[in-house]
């Protein structure tokens, strides 16, 4: 395809050139101003990303939730106020 092409631009190596930079030219702009506005929507979903910062704790874990939101009640099998794992044993 690519030979198709350069073979039908005219005006030698210089003609050549400068049409296969125009016709680069035009299908950049047209993916940037035609193709690219008409996928947006169909991306958004993917590219929809909230970060929060709680800036009353500097250091802290920024845009992690700290309280479950109301509404979630999700049952977990263990408990998660405690540790239940036995201390890593030293064999020094």
């Amino acid at each position: 395809m690519y030979a198709w092409i350069w073979r039908k631009l005219p005006f030698g190596l210089a003609g050549k050139l400068t049409g296969s930079l125009l016709l680069l030219a035009a299908t950049v702009a047209l993916l940037w101003y035609v193709v690219f506005p008409w996928a947006e929507p169909l991306v958004t979903p993917f590219d929809d990303v909230q970060v929060t910062q709680d800036s009353g704790t500097p250091g802290g874990d920024s845009g992690v939730e700290q309280d479950a939101p109301a509404g979630d009640e999700h049952e977990l099998p263990y408990d998660t106020e405690q540790n239940n794992t036995p201390p890593p044993s030293s064999d020094e």
